[in-house]
């Protein structure tokens, strides 16, 4: 289930030309009430509009490709990002393992989304710096669960056996020891993707993530925010959005750790 929404909200963001039913970005003459008010959802506007009179079904299907972007490309990030560092100390040990996990330990005791929060409005806000920003804090814990694994078989006899025949440090890495940390890799990534859906929306939501006019579920439901009891739909629609894809992503990242578990 958990794979089949994931793979879903994919296809919406890869196909949202196709799917929209308009311009996410038109203002429609017709799109307010008399009054200056959102539409309801009706045959024209499946979803209302938002409050400057734009469809909101086409505006939730771009959505879906600015999270799904920000979701895969920061995880990108982070991933290289904790798997370098966290393989390098497990590794090397030492002191090189001591300066790599005191400025994890440092990077960790920042509240994740303050962090984020003061790195996306220090490099000015946009879509580019909030997937910089999402990765550079989401690495940490991936770092320590690598380093924690490249410790407990760094020292087996596949890996002496190696080294006794002069195979080089970094091919004893590359090729012996990181493939026995893709199983705790994998479930990470895709666990992640669920919290980097969550840190877009929220920053979107506060003004200092993805900007206007590009949609983002994040921007969107700030958009309703000021109608909830007047225009509920407004909010209402991207925050089931968000939380259908957190819910699939986290299914799908606890369905991949049972399956990639070595003690089962």
């Amino acid at each position: 289930m958990g794979l089949a929404i994931f793979l879903i909200m994919i296809l919406v963001a890869i196909l949202a030309p196709v799917l929209a039913r308009y311009n996410p970005d038109i203002q429609f003459r017709n799109g307010l009430t008399a009054t200056g008010s959102p539409l309801p959802p009706s045959g024209r506007f499946w979803l209302g509009t938002d409050p400057l009179g734009r469809d909101l079904y086409s505006r939730l299907v771009y959505g879906a490709r600015t999270s799904m972007e920000v979701a895969i490309l920061a995880n990108i990030i982070s991933t290289i990002i904790g798997v370098v560092i966290g393989a390098v100390a497990g590794f090397f040990g030492g002191i090189v393992d001591t300066l790599l996990m005191r400025f994890t330990d440092v990077m960790m005791s920042f509240p994740v989304l303050l962090f984020a929060a003061f790195l996306s409005v220090a490099l000015k806000p946009g879509l580019k710096v909030v997937i910089f920003v999402i990765g550079f804090v989401s690495w940490f814990y991936l770092a320590r669960i690598v380093r924690g694994e490249i410790l407990s078989v760094k020292n087996r006899d596949y890996v002496d056996a190696a080294r006794s025949i002069g195979v080089s440090r970094f091919r004893i890495l590359i090729r012996h020891l990181l493939p026995q940390v893709y199983g705790q890799i994998i479930v990470y990534v895709t666990l992640g993707f669920s919290t980097t859906v969550l840190y877009e929306a929220i920053l979107s939501f506060l003004g200092i993530g993805v900007q206007p006019p590009t949609p983002s579920w994040g921007n969107l439901i700030s958009d309703g925010d000021q109608y909830l009891t007047s225009a509920p739909w407004i909010a209402v629609f991207p925050g089931i959005a968000v939380a259908i894809t957190v819910l699939g992503l986290n299914l799908l990242g606890d369905g991949l750790r049972d399956a990639l578990d070595p003690r089962k």
